[in-house]
């Protein structure tokens, strides 16, 4: 296979689309005359663009930035091309810009994993549980939506400042309906779930490594509060205009009595009530209790 391309890397900005004199930067890369162009990260001030040198002119702290940016690209571009070239692949501007983003053609996306591990479990585990990782996967969709301004990000690109960042989203999102933010207990448990479904990428070596090697939850600790007998009484008690919530009031109470969890309350059927010694209706739940 032939390895003799031409390939060069252009950067440009579209003036016509600055705001506030700020365009972003646009990354064309040309192999045998086709071409491909990657939307890059910075800005540039249309002001102060060579376009003869493809960069930005002055000693400004912006524009050493935007050209240091540019030379890291410009060398990540030129390895991917080498790189391609020591594997005697067929080159192309299209698999260059893949290679750059971190697509292979073998790369796997995060909602791709997301829908793999919703399929997984969803015979496995509860009701509630699969819930809660529905409105993890939700937070997860909304932060790459609003912070990596994308709707979706390859695996590849899951690092430790990728969970950094989405703890810090969810600290300062305010969901709607809620009368204050997420408690930090809470944002714990969305990045634990998150860390599952990630963990189970790496252990189908969907992933080189694991993000979440040097990441540990801080949980805050609380002492849980509980009902006195007067106050369950008055619940007890409480007329409720609603009958939905009558029955709500009366799964807690039972709940309250007998030691039965939420869980285990919504999944007794008919056949868990027998007779019992005294001739009473009494309900039976021997895999809570056990046999003892």
């Amino acid at each position: 296979m032939s390895t003799s391309n031409t390939f060069s890397i252009l950067f440009w900005i579209n003036s016509s689309r600055a705001k506030n004199y700020l365009t972003t930067v646009q990354a064309r890369i040309t192999v045998d005359g086709k071409r491909a162009t990657i939307s890059l990260k910075l800005k540039a001030d249309i002001r102060s663009w060579d376009n003869e040198k493809q960069r930005a002119k002055g000693n400004k702290e912006e524009s050493r930035r935007l050209n240091l940016y540019l030379d890291q690209v410009y060398a990540q571009l030129v390895q991917c091309y080498q790189e391609l070239r020591f594997k005697n692949q067929l080159i192309t501007a299209q698999l260059i810009k893949a290679t750059y983003l971190g697509f292979d053609g073998d790369s796997k996306t995060l909602l791709e994993l997301i829908k793999y591990h919703n399929n997984k479990i969803s015979n496995t585990l509860a009701v509630g549980s699969i819930r809660n990782f529905s409105i993890t996967e939700n937070y997860i969709i909304k932060f790459i939506a609003k912070e990596k301004k994308t709707n979706n990000i390859f695996l590849k690109k899951l690092d430790y400042k990728f969970l950094c960042d989405f703890e810090c989203y969810l600290a300062n999102y305010w969901p709607k309906g809620h009368p204050k933010g997420m408690g930090q207990n809470t944002i714990m448990k969305h990045i634990q779930r998150l860390r599952k479904i990630v963990t189970l990428a790496y252990h189908m070596e969907w992933i080189d490594k694991d993000p979440f090697v040097r990441w540990k939850p801080v949980f805050e600790k609380r002492e849980r509060e509980f009902l006195s007998e007067y106050e369950l009484q008055n619940m007890e008690f409480k007329e409720f205009e609603l009958k939905r919530l009558e029955r709500v009031r009366d799964l807690f109470i039972f709940s309250c009595y007998t030691g039965i969890s939420y869980i285990d309350v919504m999944n007794l059927t008919q056949d868990s009530i027998s007779l019992g010694i005294d001739g009473y209706k009494v309900t039976f739940i021997l895999q809570t209790f056990g046999n003892d």
